[in-house]
């Protein structure tokens, strides 16, 4: 069983997230408590993988700037830094979640990225492909970077026989689907976009994602928020559950729900245990504030509570 990975993050950000009972669109917004902490998608796969027990190297692009607190992360979780440092700095993004549970996240811009960094990267990208077998590619493209040119380091990472999980959306989704990823984890609204029509029920997001299988990707998981989490493999669908938690902020659930899969993969879990474990650990997620891995004891016993079943669009009706 292997315990390295690499997460790649094309797009890092600083999440400065405030907490507030109600945003008041148009008008003032008294936050209650606030943080600013590193993050991107693939940053906090990073962080949740390391919780868990792998050992992980870090890559993509970082802004010289206002590089430190990011560097004090990857110490702390003790994660190999392999980022490209580039002119400029990391965009800031806000999210603010309300007493509700809602989220509004507004999303800056990032650095551009010159060839010479992308050069780099790749150089980087393909030294690591040498000793991992495993690679997270999360979150959004900077400028300077195509959806094109992301696609084809996938499809590279494939023939070389690596496992890519790449979770993404809109114009980067849709180009790297054809490039061979092992596993891509789309949630409803993603799936939405991509097919260009709203999915509202299970059997929709399933009917949806059925038609990706034809693409040669070997594991489609859609994640649906309360209505859990499906798992497409070998033709076979599996569905998993979790009671109705308390929900603190859905910030980085989806990030936890791919740590949770790569880490079960890597561990060579069973079909069943690890669709409910990744499932258990998103949804303990939605219960804290910033990403991490909770009390292993409450993990465990959440676990036991997830509802599992095969699927099929006639079950759910």
């Amino acid at each position: 069983m292997t315990k390295k990975v690499v997460t790649i993050t094309l797009n890092p950000a600083l999440d400065l997230t405030g907490s507030l009972d109600t945003l008041n669109q148009g008008s003032v917004s008294l936050v209650r408590e606030g943080s600013l902490h590193a993050a991107g998608k693939g940053v906090n796969v990073a962080q949740v993988l390391s919780d868990l027990g792998a050992e992980v190297t870090v890559t993509g692009f970082l802004g010289q700037e206002n590089q430190d607190v990011f560097c004090q992360l990857f110490e702390t979780i003790g994660a190999k830094d392999e980022f490209i440092r580039v002119a400029g700095a990391t965009r800031i993004n806000v999210k603010l979640v309300e007493s509700s549970g809602d989220v509004s996240d507004i999303n800056f811009p990032g650095v551009e990225v010159s060839s010479e960094a992308i050069a780099a990267f790749e150089k980087t990208l393909f030294r690591l492909a040498g000793d991992h077998e495993y690679f997270v590619l999360a979150g959004s493209l900077p400028k300077g970077v195509s959806p094109q040119q992301c696609a084809g380091w996938i499809k590279q990472l494939h023939q070389l026989g690596k496992k890519v999980l790449f979770d993404s959306s809109r114009d980067a989704l849709a180009a790297g689907l054809d490039a061979h990823p092992w596993l891509i984890k789309p949630n409803d609204e993603e799936l939405s976009h991509f097919v260009g029509q709203t999915l509202s029920t299970v059997s929709e997001c399933q009917s949806a994602a059925s038609e990706l299988a034809s693409r040669q990707i070997e594991n489609i998981v859609v994640s649906m928020g309360a209505d859990g989490v499906m798992w497409l493999h070998n033709n076979e669908w599996l569905h998993a559950k979790p009671p109705r938690m308390e929900v603190i902020s859905t910030v980085g659930a989806g990030d936890t729900l791919v740590a949770g899969l790569c880490w079960g993969h890597m561990q060579e879990m069973k079909k069943q245990e690890l669709l409910t474990f990744a499932t258990a650990l998103s949804a303990l997620a939605v219960t804290q504030v910033g990403v991490g891995v909770p009390d292993r004891n409450e993990l465990a016993t959440l676990q036991q509570k997830i509802q599992l079943q095969p699927y099929s669009p006639q079950a759910s009706n």
